[in-house]
Parts: structure tokens; C-alpha cells; sequence
């Protein structure tokens, strides 16, 4: 066994905390990107950042112009440009690779790195902004625990590097963009740096779990798809000639009643939100434009797939009965797909070794996770993988603005991934 010495946290948290001041959304991750890179070539590990990584198409791009912002942002904050070189158009994040040179397994662990697009509290108690560590990036925020990802993500990576005479095989730490609204793992689950993958370890933490305790293996996220709507109808005076209008404010209230009327599925549960609606420039103009924010989940990839299609039907209907163009453009996806019970047996049994209390497989569904696509790939392939969870005490809900986790937490992750790492050479 691996022994790990309490005061690394302080390490963990000083990571932790850099990061938490800087976030940045999905594809956007350039200083995030930048400045994890910098430490895995420091520790001498192979790196692969940006385009080295990306395999197709990006799902939920941000536009050119925050693009541009972020990238100067990162590089006026005196990001790498060696790694901004790989970076430039909102291609992000970083894989480092570990060749021991002894014969073994291939082993990949996987943590994200994006934030959110909130604004984090400034009130007198929230421990961030109490402690200066606060986001420097107002608007956004890691209000989900991708700051500690990183930090457990950095950690990892350096004591594989102290102990890497004991280890065999080769070792891989993918540290991914893009998670929330499920944008990036698709995108880069193709590439030839997934083909060989033995072992497959991604994580979250909180979502609920008591501090303290390690859920070992899911029963599988909601599938899910993301999608953004815009409809082009036609404008007119609404007191001179209404009739030549095409109404896409009403065609979007429809189609908005509509998704939220489809009935419930026979084979499991399922959730449908339209989280934005946009319409109309003013009270006597027919409204000639509308723009939705909506997704789909299912408890199974299968019964999400119902409602994606039920989705299209919908609009497809909403043009004919209003006369209206409607461009559907799906921005995000993740799939279910539930951990592999012997590897995550093999992690509640590390668990129990270091004497921490554990779940080893557990039903938890409520949300969803584009970790799924890689955990799909390796499962096909002939290897297995599973998702945990480290739990933690929370100061306030996940995507909220005063969230804050319980630091300590961290090191029990890294404890556990270690050990586990050791126990497959």
C-alpha cells in the first residue's frame, strides 16, 4: 500500500483554490489547460493538449468573438503559448501519458475542467469570497467541484510520478473540456489515445454523497441531449396587417407546451425542460424570431432516444401549422452506461483497505455524464470502467452560487485512485 501523508492536502488545496479563482467555461479553458500542462511536463510526463487531442466535430462551440476573449484573456495572464499555439479556435484540453517501460495493464483516469456561467457569491460567509479565493472571472464560476477535479487530477498525476518504480504499464491522465452540457467527451472519445485502455476511472464529487464516503461503481447517468432551437418567421404590423406575419413567438410557445406535454415512457423515467425562451422586438411587431434552449433525458440511452426523436416531430409539426423555418441543432450528449461491477469491487475493496467507508455499487441516476461515451468505448473494447463518487459536505447545491466543498475530501479520492492503480500492476 501506497501511504500518501496527511499534509499533501495542503498541496491539493493550494491547487484547488488557483484554479477556483480562474474558471472558464466549456472550450474556452485555455489559462485552465495551459497552466495543467505546464505541471505535467514539469513531472516529465508525454503531453498532448488541444487539437492533439480532439478526434470530431465539437458539440456547443462557444462563439468566435468569446473565443477570442478567453484566448487573450489566458495569454494576457501569461498562459504557456506553447500551449495556446495548440489551442487557438476552442480546442482544450490535456492528456498526459506515463510509459514505465515494464510490461502492464493500460490504465486511464479521467477528471473535467470547466466551469460554469454564474456569478459566485460576494456575500460575507461564503467561504471563497471570505478567504480571497473567490472567481477573478465574473460571470463565471466552479460551482460544480471541477476546481477540485483538477486539484485530485494534479495530485494523482505527481504521486504516480514519486512511486512510478513500483508501477508497470502505461499510465494515462485525461484531463477533459467541456463537460458541462455534455460537450466533450464526445469529441474526443475517437482518438487513437483511447484505443488501448485496460482500466477506465472517472469521478465526481458531492452530488449528495455524505462526506466521508466512497460510492465505488454507478448503476448508470441519465442519457441525455442538449439542444438549441431557432425559429425564423415572418414580421408585420400587429395592428396594420397581422395576417401577413408568421408568428414565431407563438410557434415557440407551442412547440415549448408541446415538449412539456409528451407523456410519460412504459420502460423507465425520463425529464424534459425548455430552459430558455427568446422571441419578439416589440409589442405591435409579429414576432419574426425565437430562440429555445431545451434537453431530453431518459433513464436509459434507449428511452432518450424516444424523446429526441419526439423532439424533431414536434418541431417539424411546429413549421407546418405556423409557416415558420425552425433550425434544431443538438449542442450536447451523453449516454448511460453503468460502471463495471468488477472494477468497481476491486475499488470498494482499496476502499475498505484504507479504512474508508464505501458503497460499492450504487443506483445513483439523477443526473448525467459524457464520461459515459469513454466508459462505452472501453467496455467494447474488452475493458472496464466505472464511475465514482467522493463524497462531501456542501455549503450549497451543485450550479449554485454559493457552492463550496469540504477540501479534506480531495486526498481520500487520491488515496483511492492511487492504491487502486497499484493493486492492477
Amino acid at each position: 500500500m501506497i501511504e500518501i501523508p496527511d499534509s499533501y492536502l495542503q498541496q491539493l488545496i493550494s491547487w484547488r483554490r488557483q484554479f477556483h479563482q480562474y474558471p472558464e467555461p466549456g472550450w474556452l479553458e485555455f489559462f485552465t489547460t495551459s497552466k495543467i500542462a505546464d505541471l505535467l511536463q514539469e513531472w516529465d510526463y508525454k503531453i498532448y493538449v488541444g487539437k492533439e487531442l480532439n478526434a470530431s466535430e465539437r458539440m456547443g462551440l462557444p462563439s468566435g468573438t468569446m473565443i477570442e476573449q478567453f484566448y487573450a484573456a489566458a495569454k494576457n495572464a501569461g498562459a504557456n503559448e506553447n500551449w495556446l499555439s495548440k489551442m487557438e479556435g476552442g480546442y482544450t484540453g490535456v492528456m498526459a501519458v506515463l510509459e514505465t517501460g515494464k510490461p502492464g495493464p493500460t490504465i486511464c483516469y479521467r477528471v473535467d475542467i470547466d466551469a460554469l456561467p454564474i456569478f459566485e457569491s460576494t456575500e460575507v460567509e461564503h467561504l471563497p469570497n471570505r478567504l480571497a479565493f473567490r472567481s477573478q472571472n465574473d460571470g463565471f464560476m466552479h460551482a460544480c467541484g471541477h476546481d477540485s477535479h483538477i486539484a485530485i487530477g494534479l495530485g494523482l498525476a505527481e504521486q504516480i510520478m514519486q512511486h512510478r518504480n513500483q508501477l508497470k504499464g502505461t499510465i494515462k491522465l485525461i484531463f477533459q473540456p467541456a463537460e458541462e452540457g455534455v460537450r466533450g467527451a464526445a469529441s474526443i472519445v475517437e482518438s487513437p489515445l483511447f484505443d488501448d485502455i485496460d482500466y477506465f476511472f472517472a469521478l465526481h464529487i458531492g452530488t449528495g454523497v455524505e462526506a466521508g464516503k466512497f460510492i465505488a461503481g454507478t448503476a448508470g447517468f441519465l442519457a441525455t441531449s442538449k439542444f438549441d432551437a431557432t425559429i425564423t418567421g415572418i414580421a408585420a404590423h400587429a395592428g396594420g396587417v397581422p395576417e401577413e406575419g408568421k408568428n414565431a413567438l407563438l410557434a415557440a410557445a407551442q412547440a415549448t407546451i408541446a415538449l412539456h406535454s409528451l407523456p410519460p415512457h412504459s420502460k423507465g423515467s425520463h425529464r424534459i425542460n425548455v430552459g430558455t425562451l427568446h422571441a419578439g422586438q416589440g409589442r405591435n411587431v409579429i414576432a419574426s424570431t425565437a430562440q429555445l434552449q431545451l434537453e431530453v433525458r431518459g433513464e436509459t440511452t434507449e428511452i432518450n432516444a424516444f424523446y429526441e426523436n419526439a423532439v424533431k416531430e414536434i418541431f417539424a409539426g411546429i413549421e407546418m401549422m405556423y409557416g415558420v423555418q425552425v433550425e434544431l441543432k443538438k449542442v450536447g450528449q451523453a449516454i448511460s452506461v453503468p460502471s463495471s461491477k468488477a472494477l468497481s469491487a476491486i475499488l470498494a475493496e482499496v476502499a475498505g483497505s484504507l479504512q474508508i467507508p464505501y458503497e460499492e455499487y450504487s443506483n445513483f441516476n439523477s443526473g448525467s455524464e459524457d464520461a459515459t461515451f469513454f466508459m462505452d468505448r472501453i467496455q467494447k473494447y474488452g475493458g472496464l470502467a466505472t464511475y465514482s463518487i467522493i463524497g462531501t459536505e456542501l455549503a450549497a447545491g451543485h450550479h449554485h452560487e454559493k457552492f463550496d466543498i469540504r477540501e479534506e475530501d480531495m486526498l481520500t479520492a487520491i488515496k483511492i485512485w492511487l492504491n487502486t492503480l497499484l493493486k492492477l500492476q
